[in-house]
Order: structure tokens, then sequence, then C-alpha cells
């Protein structure tokens, strides 16, 4: 199985992060949500999400800091 997610998997969490609006912390809790997913699943998490985790991680870290 490849550790990248299909173009409808990415279509579709990018569409539900588009209606959180601007806040980054629901982003996070959606790509946390999908992360958790796979795991419960058995599956490796997709590198697509580890690295929307981070990057969402940062950007919640940014902005509590009021950058």
């Amino acid at each position: 199985m490849s550790n990248q997610m299909g173009g409808g998997d990415i279509a579709d969490l990018v569409q539900q992060m588009e209606q959180s609006g601007d806040d980054p912390r629901r982003c996070y809790a959606l790509v946390k949500q999908r992360i958790s997913e796979h795991r419960q699943m058995g599956n490796s998490v997709p590198e697509d999400l580890v690295r929307m985790e981070h990057e969402l991680m940062v950007e919640c870290m940014q902005q509590s800091q009021g950058r």
C-alpha cells in the first residue's frame, strides 16, 4: 500500500478544511482525526497527513503567539 493519500482523499479533506474557515485549530483537528482513523484501521499514516499535521501545528502555535 502506498504511503500517500489518494487524490479523492485529499480533495475531501481540503473541502472539509475550507468549510472550517480560517481557524487552523479546526483544520488541525480534522487532520488529527484522519490520522487516528488510519491508525485504528492498522494502516500506516500517509506522509501527506504527517506533513499537513506538522504545518498546521506550526500555524496554530504562531497564531497563539500573535504572529
